[in-house]
């Protein structure tokens, strides 16, 4: 399968009302619809320093250079995607989001009567 390099404008996105979540949005270069991500905040936050990620997202920093980029691998049955980002940004990003809600504090905004009933009930209506 031939590869190319594109380059697309990408953003991050998070929410204290869902709070363990990050959301990765990026156009085609067909410029359709946004193809957006979601997966843990704790994964872009360990991605910074090691590689993390076991599924269809993994993180991880250039080995040995402080200053290189941090790669996002997107996986799914469609097709494959590594995202370069700048490491400041991402770094920065993470830290905005541990201000929002910080680490360990993510269970105080989950309203969990309303998941529950979005679970149980939603397919009722």
């Amino acid at each position: 399968m031939p590869r190319a390099e594109v380059f697309v404008d990408a953003s991050l996105r998070y929410d204290r009302d869902d709070p363990y979540a990050v959301h990765l949005s990026f156009l085609t270069p067909s410029g359709r619809d946004p193809i957006e991500w979601i997966f843990a905040r704790s994964l872009a936050s360990d991605g910074l320093l090691e590689p993390a990620g076991d599924g269809d997202v993994r993180i991880w920093p250039v080995p040995d250079d402080p200053t290189g980029p941090v790669y996002v691998e997107l996986r799914s049955p469609s097709g494959r995607a590594l995202l370069a980002l700048p490491r400041p940004v991402l770094a920065e990003f993470v830290d905005r989001c541990h201000d929002v809600v910080p680490p360990g504090d993510e269970a105080r905004y989950v309203d969990l009567d309303a998941e529950l009933d979005l679970l149980l009930y939603d397919d009722l209506s």
